[in-house]
């Protein structure tokens, strides 16, 4: 057992997936801010959290040029409530107090790699179109065709497909007009950045991604499926277009060093996704298993596990489980090989608790286990 993490990530590593096994345990974002200390001495000048990438660009902004103030970007700059968590506002303070006094290329850099969705839920593409719309200078109507935003956000029109808005013709209306948009980007790339800049350039592309990526989700959301199939489906939808936000955040920071990614075990995780939900099991290729087809053996994933915790009222794990056997190894919290944790059975005590467990499949395709014995703990001091 070790905290340090440097021992885990290999030279040729580009991506380093960090995951946490709930998201309600501060525990695994103050140590990840911890283990980020260590990776800036290995090289790493990024990090990409599963948040909204739109709204991260704010974040971005305050890290390295100190646009705005923390508790702005705490408020704006964050999707999913995840600017309430307090490692969270540890991480954007002291990553900008790191870059106060460094060099622009020598600055660490913030990422979202989420679409600006949940999984039951998704916004109206109309202000992500308009804003490149109005970048590229053009009169267009993006408020007519895409109609009151409430019909496009509301959970009925993701879950139930009668209810949709995403195969009609209005929305094939916006699908044409954003995919001509982001022709016009890339052909105007010389004059518009020769206006601006290349990072307003950049911006207009991600606003207008995310904008097709939701109109996609939408399509996606009003196919005839069994329920299980339909969420399955969306599920795929989103994580690909996960996986193509951090492969467009590799090549932006491909000259400046590894990324460090932290999201939930399911996203980054290597193996096929399967998680249960109101009695249904789904499954599809989360980011993990994209990640890893696409770049062998420049990405890295590091499971997280939990063995109890107070915040989240986690019990202590049975001895014959995952967790237990981990729980006689490490004290507070620590880093092992995954292959050396022993077989063992999965918990059965942690579904109420939000704590997706330690499998045999989380397992076997992690190349390292961090594991918090007791969430309050292992917390690390400011």
């Amino acid at each position: 057992m070790t905290q340090d993490i440097r021992g885990f990530v290999p030279a040729s590593c580009e991506l380093l997936g960090l995951g946490e096994p709930t998201h309600f345990e501060p525990a695994f974002g103050l140590v990840r801010n911890e283990l980020l200390v260590q990776l800036v001495d290995r090289g790493f000048r990024s990090v990409a959290l599963e948040t909204d990438r739109v709204a991260a660009l704010a974040v971005d902004d305050f890290v390295r040029h100190g646009t705005g103030t923390l508790d702005a970007v705490m408020s704006e700059g964050f999707s999913h409530d995840f600017g309430e968590l307090d490692a969270n506002r540890r991480l954007v303070a002291c990553m900008r107090e790191h870059n106060r006094d460094r060099p622009f290329e020598e600055r660490l850099a913030f990422h979202g790699f989420d679409a600006p969705m949940e999984t039951m839920s998704a916004p109206s593409p109309r202000p992500y179109l308009e804003y490149a719309r109005d970048r590229l200078g053009l009169d267009l109507d993006i408020a007519g065709p895409a109609g009151d935003d409430e019909q496009w956000s509301r959970t009925e029109a993701v879950m139930d497909p009668a209810m949709s808005i995403g195969a009609t013709p209005e929305a094939e209306k916006l699908r044409s007009v954003a995919d001509d948009m982001l022709n016009a980007l890339y052909a105007r790339a010389p004059e518009l950045i020769a206006a601006s800049s290349r990072a307003e350039w950049q911006k207009t592309r991600v606003h207008l991604t995310a904008g097709l990526g939701l109109l996609r989700y939408h399509k996606q959301s009003a196919q005839r499926l069994e329920q299980a199939a339909r969420i399955s489906l969306l599920g795929a939808t989103r994580d690909a277009l996960m996986a193509q936000n951090l492969l467009d955040i590799r090549d932006t920071e491909a000259r400046r060093g590894p990324t460090l990614v932290f999201s939930h075990n399911r996203h980054l995780q290597r193996d096929v996704c399967i998680m249960t939900m109101a009695e249904m099991e789904t499954r599809w290729f989360g980011v993990g298993a994209i990640l890893g087809s696409l770049f062998d053996d420049r990405y890295t994933f590091i499971a997280g596990s939990l063995g109890r915790s107070e915040t989240i009222g986690l019990h202590e794990p049975a001895s014959d489980t995952y967790e237990g056997s981990l729980q006689e190894r490490i004290g507070t919290w620590g880093l092992v090989e995954a292959a050396s944790v022993a077989a063992a059975r999965t918990r059965t005590d942690s579904a109420p608790h939000h704590y997706f467990p330690l499998d045999r499949e989380t397992l076997g395709t992690a190349d390292a286990v961090l594991h918090v014995n007791d969430g309050a703990a292992a917390v690390p001091s400011p």
